[in-house]
């Protein structure tokens, strides 16, 4: 249950960060917070208070903590993976800003509010982890409340129903309490040049694939001297199985990657880049068309901006959830109508790559996953 600030700070709460065995703690109690929030930027704390350390992802050491926190919430109780404990590991996953500070408990209100506006879970000295009304994500014995609800970006929360809305029809339905992916006050985008070099290697994979499996030449956009920035900007993985070579099997998966071509393309603005549709494969010489004056000497120079934040975490969003219903369909041996599962997998991994969603800050491509 949440703190309820009409009486005043919750006894109960202080009672037992404070140890008093009292039955009215005082109200000018000294407070010690950790607060863990996923915006870029941090709002100042409006309220009175002493700051004991802050930081952000430009600190090395950051990281580190944050992987030590999230094991010491995956070890609470009997460490049994729950829905609470997996999406607080996701916005332990999403941390930018980390803030340690004392607060007087009178301020209790005034740090709900900002918690909310920060996105922030707080850690307090009790060890519990506790969303920003100060109900109970996970107390130290590994318990949760019911009550207790992550904190989310308003606009994720209005993104998360226009995509319900859209996808109604599917069978499986989306879940209506899979949480929103991302808002844009925490998006951090790839830049737009390195947007462009991973479309053109994705397409130099796909048409090589493509050529492979066939026992064709490969088409222009798969040819080293056609699109020589998509060659130079293949993974590790990727250059490997190329070098390695690979079964009819594995070449024709391979081939997908045309559509994780498109969807970057399409976050680019180029024509050729379609997602409107989740049931439709694209058009491969129309996307090549738009790639090909970028693949060469100077394309580079010449790479269009990215689309606004809004209509790319729209696109997430939505493909997220497309996925969950892809992997659910299959599971379960229904039908799929309204999508085309290869094609949402492959926009999934992209989109996962251009915003960071679900995956560690700057992960390579050949690390980028997609859990639902």
């Amino acid at each position: 249950m949440g703190v309820d600030y009409r009486e005043g700070p919750d006894m109960g709460l202080l009672k037992r960060l404070f140890g008093r065995g009292a039955p009215a703690a005082a109200p000018s109690e000294i407070l010690l917070v950790n607060a863990y929030a996923t915006l870029r930027e941090l709002p100042p704390l409006p309220f009175p208070h002493t700051m004991l350390g802050r930081r952000d992802l430009t600190d090395p050491e950051l990281p580190t903590h944050l992987d030590g926190f999230v094991g010491y919430v995956m070890g609470r109780g009997d460490g049994q993976m729950t829905a609470v404990r997996y999406h607080l590991w996701r916005h332990l996953q999403r941390v930018r800003n980390h803030a340690s500070f004392e607060v007087s408990s009178i301020e209790l209100p005034r740090l709900e509010a900002w918690a909310l506006d920060a996105n922030a879970v707080l850690f307090l000295p009790d060890g519990s982890v506790r969303s920003p009304d100060m109900a109970t994500l996970m107390s130290s014995a590994g318990e949760s409340d019911p009550s207790a609800v992550l904190p989310h970006p308003a606009d994720a929360l209005a993104r998360r129903a226009r995509s319900l809305e859209r996808l109604k029809s599917l069978n499986p339905r989306p879940l209506a309490g899979m949480p929103p992916s991302i808002g844009e006050a925490e998006l951090v985008l790839r830049p737009p040049a390195e947007v462009l070099r991973r479309a053109l290697a994705l397409f130099h994979l796909a048409a090589w694939a493509e050529a492979h499996a066939s026992g064709t030449d490969p088409i222009p956009g798969g040819r080293p001297d056609l699109n020589p920035i998509g060659y130079e900007a293949l993974s590790p993985r990727e250059c490997e199985r190329i070098a390695d070579g690979c079964t009819f099997e594995e070449a024709n998966a391979l081939t997908w990657r045309y559509e994780a071509a498109n969807a970057l393309a399409w976050s680019l603005g180029l024509k050729g880049g379609r997602i409107e549709e989740s049931d439709t494969q694209i058009n491969v010489n129309a996307l090549w068309r738009s790639l090909a004056p970028l693949a060469v000497a100077g394309g580079i120079a010449s790479t269009p901006d990215l689309r606004s934040a809004g209509e790319i975490l729209d696109a997430l969003d939505r493909t997220w959830r497309e996925h969950w219903v892809v992997r659910q369909a299959r599971e379960k041996e229904l039908p799929l109508e309204g999508v085309d599962g290869d094609v949402v997998a492959e926009r999934h991994v992209a989109l996962n790559w251009l915003t960071g969603f679900q995956n560690a800050p700057n992960a390579a491509w050949d690390d980028i996953d997609t859990p639902t």
